[in-house]
């Protein structure tokens, strides 16, 4: 419920901030042109009426102003844009008429939050991004040398594509004319430093994932097979907070439960709604395609346990025979692999958000 006497809102802009402030006791409506500083800000935020409560759009911004009017003691929501009600017959859209919505519905506390991480998650999730389009740079830039030299007749048939006999032979290739060789050259270029760059970024995150506030929960997350340290510490930044979910719920989180349309005694359900954290939902897929052979525990496995309290253990090692089975169970009904994949990653995400949460004193 809402309490504060002013409520504001705020849109804000790399180069400017409208903002609205409505005062609960007299109705009386106060706008403003400010500047992105987050002193100006916090001044003009200290003459309204108090005490204040203050909202504006998650974006890319980020939660710096979210921090500073913390620190002064202003709760502070940051609004999730696509929760967001909007009328729908308006159609006049401009920042101090965004401002001026989003203090009226702080005041009506009809606005859904997103969490705002500390410095040091938000640090740790930059990393983690970081290393995400690494990774799409790098199949990128593979796919165009591969095609470059598909285009003139050339294809690796030695075994494993991007291996390091892979990398010997593209080194050996001779192109006919010097303009091609040149391109060769430079998208073979960008591979080889797409690759270093990742592999840094590879290193970076599995020492961080050894000594930081997540180490607890990436060491239960990787008792289930296809988690290993870096899919571990990339679910354990981007969810963040597991204690706000269920089992049930962490699945719409990743979107990975069916979109639907039902109106009266019809009810339709439609593909996966892909909403929410796409990292996360991409790392729970691939981890999912693992479940599919059989399950058999391995070196890589034990030595994941070693890490992990023995309570983790038996969850995981439950959780893997329980999603082979379904994988089993999906391919005797003939399923499609992608369906039946989506099916295990959803259920994944139960098991994960379970070790998550579960307490470390008595997983010990």
């Amino acid at each position: 419920m809402f309490t504060e006497r002013t409520s504001v809102g705020l849109d804000v802009h790399a180069r400017s901030v409208a903002a609205a402030a409505i005062d609960g006791a007299t109705g009386e409506l106060v706008q403003a042109r400010l500047t992105p500083d987050h002193g100006h800000i916090r001044r003009w935020i200290g003459d309204l009426p108090g005490p204040v409560a203050v909202a504006y759009e998650a974006g890319p911004t980020g939660f710096g102003l979210a921090r500073a009017l913390g620190a002064d003691g202003v709760r502070c929501v940051v609004a999730a844009p696509s929760k967001l009600q909007r009328p729908c017959g308006d159609r006049i859209k401009t920042d101090a008429r965004d401002a001026v919505h989003l203090a009226r519905l702080l005041r009506l506390d009809e606005i859904t939050g997103v969490v705002v991480p500390s410095v040091e998650q938000e640090a740790a999730r930059g990393l983690v991004r970081a290393r995400e389009d690494c990774r799409g740079d790098l199949m990128r830039a593979r796919h165009r040398v591969s095609k470059l030299l598909l285009r003139h007749g050339i294809v690796y048939t030695d075994g494993a594509a991007w291996t390091g006999a892979h990398h010997a032979w593209l080194a050996r290739q001779h192109l006919g004319t010097p303009a091609t060789r040149m391109a060769f050259d430079a998208e073979h270029e960008t591979v080889l430093a797409t690759l270093a760059r990742r592999n840094r970024l590879d290193a970076a995150i599995t020492a961080m994932a050894v000594d930081s506030e997540f180490t607890p929960v990436v060491h239960r997350l990787c008792c289930l097979r296809g988690v290993s340290t870096l899919t571990g510490f990339g679910l354990a930044v981007e969810i963040g907070d597991w204690h706000r979910f269920t089992g049930n719920t962490i699945g719409s989180f990743v979107g990975l439960v069916p979109s639907e349309h039902s109106s009266g005694a019809t009810r339709s359900q439609g593909p996966i709604t892909k909403t929410g954290n796409t990292h996360a939902r991409r790392l729970l897929v691939e981890a999912a395609w693992h479940h599919r052979p059989a399950y058999r525990i391995g070196a890589t496995m034990r030595a994941r346990w070693d890490n992990a309290p023995a309570a983790a253990r038996a969850r995981g090692d439950a959780g893997n025979r329980r999603l082979h089975e379904r994988w089993v169970r999906m391919l005797e009904r003939k399923k499609r692999p992608t369906i039946a994949t989506v099916a295990i990653a959803r259920e994944l995400a139960g098991w994960c958000w379970s070790l998550a949460v579960m307490d470390e004193a008595a997983a010990g």
